[in-house]
């Protein structure tokens, strides 16, 4: 009975995960966003032609994993040993997780309650696949190829169901199930997991959002938090609301079909009337209808300074890092190759920096949602302690015919639901078109997205007007834009070839950059660094006082001095996703630096009159680029070309 249950386990975990995991075509690939090459656009899952997949069970073979209760002690991930024997080794031997562990799947028959999801709708018609959260080829242990036995370690986060790996032969593209492990489990699977910080509504609030397994209906989600250092200061407690979506919500394939994965529930609480530069303590709990309390882990934050506030005040900025993996799993070391040694680096200087914006391209998860879990907790060590603010990319995004400025399938079928429901935007009118605005001390951002028209006329052309308007530079000196696509400068090859140097239609929102003196504008989306001098209509409008040095942070490479009479464009898409190139043959006369390395851009303002910028390497945290600007208010009142307000001679 018990080889006949392994065999009908094996059947039934290869009809649940039989997907046409068919190889993405040229023509697909090409389709994407013609600025991303081929490589960066194919999740390395969708590689596995399960399409082709039989079962093949083989009694010389087995696969182990241990141990099989996960988080006794409340810890949301832990590392799993599998072991794993066949008699005839190949390198087209791998290893694959799967979850929930119970695929019970009626050929053709009725889906069992088991797949009903958080939201208690029938999720998964009979027959309909899923994919696998990771994989590895067997022969990463090194003994495996001669004696056809090996071990390795899988990391595994809570991710609320149960999970079983699967032991294949016959390669990527006619994969054979021979063998199916023990089913392992958290604790309590349903436990909340993977705070995220985001500034709220206004500079005095912290959005808290987290998953978990819970629905409203079985216990409420609230955050308990108090201010620390201050005698006698009282725990509050903030309720949460819910939020989760389903298969229906979603635009396309995969991320509809076999890369859909229940997201659970999503919950955010707001802490309000937050006291400046205040560190606070913090703790996400769901109070069940019993009274009993499911605490998920405590941190600490510290508010935001108030607007125009002077002190010491750093912000970290790139886009486009994707999902490294630890544990060394599946193809992500290609995929994404910089993702791991980025986070690794912003969690090293987590001490240096109080808020962090990534400007899109966050998971590139491309239709397999359990990647998105999977990047919350990559992240929360970082997200979980500062403000992690978000922008919209074109792999979140972009997916036909769904309202976006773009045509083509970049976010593979998500068209934005996972990244609008993971992370919260909270000044953002519309979370389906969230551009807004973050006021951080002496730090005005206007955070756009790229994804949806920017043009004059458009909605977000007139909030972007107002959001440069409302910033009253005495106090906050520093006007930033950010945005995923370059929509200024940058000698990407396809930029180049095209004779914009910029995303085409981009440079509409110019105007308004030198209207509102804006100081410095900072894209993702081109995979590289490059800074540009002050610039305006292609032209330089200031020179640095000083050049030289920018390594090892000794000296500014540029420092410049009275009014800019244009923006500074950073290119900063280096936060993981593969390294570009630049354009062939001589520097526009505006590139004033380059590097072609991961790592991410840091802005330190300490007063009113010096903002620092220094692009940080993520291998070592050396830095690579600097600069520095030094004015007055005048010079920010200083009259620019087709920035002159008007005035009368008379006295």
């Amino acid at each position: 009975m018990g080889a006949a249950r392994g065999v009908l386990q094996a059947a039934l975990l290869l009809a649940a995960a039989a997907a046409a995991f068919l190889l993405v075509s040229p023509a697909a690939a090409a389709a994407v966003n013609s600025t991303s090459a081929t490589l960066d656009n194919i999740q390395p899952l969708s590689t596995l032609n399960m399409a082709a997949a039989r079962v093949a069970m083989d009694a010389g073979s087995a696969i182990r994993a241990s141990p099989e209760l996960l988080g006794t002690n409340g810890e949301d991930s832990a590392w799993v040993t599998v072991n794993f024997t066949t008699p005839a080794p190949t390198d087209g031997h791998w290893i694959a997780l799967f979850s929930p562990a119970d695929f019970d799947l009626i050929m053709g028959g009725k889906q069992s309650s088991s797949r009903i999801n958080a939201a208690g709708e029938d999720e998964a018609p009979a027959g309909l696949p899923i994919a696998p959260i990771k994989y590895k080829f067997a022969n990463i242990s090194p003994s495996f190829m001669s004696s056809g036995s090996g071990d390795t370690s899988f990391l595994l986060i809570n991710q609320r169901y149960d999970y079983a790996f699967g032991l294949f032969s016959g390669g990527k593209d006619n994969p054979k199930l021979v063998a199916v492990s023990n089913k392992i489990s958290f604790a309590n699977p349903k436990a909340p997991v993977f705070p995220r910080l985001s500034q709220g509504k206004g500079w005095n609030e912290m959005a808290v959002t987290w998953t978990s397994g819970y629905n409203v209906d079985e216990a409420y989600p609230f955050v308990e938090w108090t201010m620390n250092g201050k005698e006698n200061a009282r725990a509050r407690r903030s309720p949460a609301d819910t939020l989760t979506f389903t298969r229906n919500h979603l635009c396309g394939k995969p991320a509809n079909a076999e890369g859909y994965r229940d997201p659970g529930f999503i919950h955010t609480a707001f802490l309000k009337n937050l006291w400046p530069n205040r560190e606070y303590s913090y703790q996400i709990g769901h109070e069940l209808l019993d009274g009993t309390i499911v605490w998920g882990k405590s941190s600490t934050f510290r508010a935001s300074p108030s607007p125009g506030q002077a002190s010491l005040q750093r912000i970290v900025i790139f886009g486009d890092m994707g999902l490294g993996q630890s544990d060394g799993s599946n193809e992500l070391a290609g995929f994404q190759p910089g993702a791991q040694v980025t986070t690794e680096r912003l969690i090293k200087d987590l001490p240096n920096y109080d808020a962090v914006f990534h400007i899109g391209d966050l998971s590139y998860a491309n239709g397999f949602l359990a990647q998105w879990d999977q990047f919350t907790a990559q992240i929360s060590p970082v997200a979980s302690r500062v403000p992690y603010m978000v922008a919209s990319g074109n792999h979140e995004r972009t997916s036909r015919d769904t309202g976006g400025f773009y045509g083509g399938d970049d976010s593979h079928g998500e068209c934005g639901v996972p990244a609008e429901t993971y992370f919260r935007a909270p000044a953002a009118a519309n979370r389906g078109k969230p551009w807004y605005a973050a006021d951080h001390g002496m730090f005005r951002f206007c955070v756009g997205d790229t994804e949806h028209d920017w043009r004059p006329g458009t909605a977000q052309h007139a909030f972007l007007d107002g959001c440069f308007a409302a910033a009253d530079r005495k106090h906050q000196p520093w006007l930033m834009f950010a945005a995923h696509r370059p929509l200024g400068y940058s000698s990407n090859e396809y930029y180049a070839r095209e004779g914009s140097f910029s995303e085409p239609m981009g440079r509409t929102l110019q105007p308004l950059w030198q209207k509102h003196r804006v100081d410095l504008a900072v894209y993702g989306h081109v995979h590289n660094y490059e800074r540009t001098c002050p610039v305006y209509e292609n032209t330089c409008t200031a020179a640095p006082a000083a050049a030289g040095g920018g390594g090892n942070g000794s000296s500014p490479a540029a420092a410049y001095t009275g009014a800019l009479g244009g923006t500074i464009h950073v290119v900063a898409g280096t936060g993981g996703a593969r390294l570009r190139g630049y354009a062939g043959g001589e520097w526009p006369q505006w590139s004033a630096a380059r590097s072609e390395s991961y790592g991410y851009v840091k802005l330190t303002a300490r007063d009113h009159s010096r903002l620092e910028l220094e692009f940080i390497r993520s291998d070592d945290g050396e830095v690579l680029d600097a600069f520095s600007i030094t004015r007055g208010y005048k010079d920010v009142l200083a009259c620019a070309v087709d920035a002159c307000d008007p005035h009368t001679l008379a006295n």
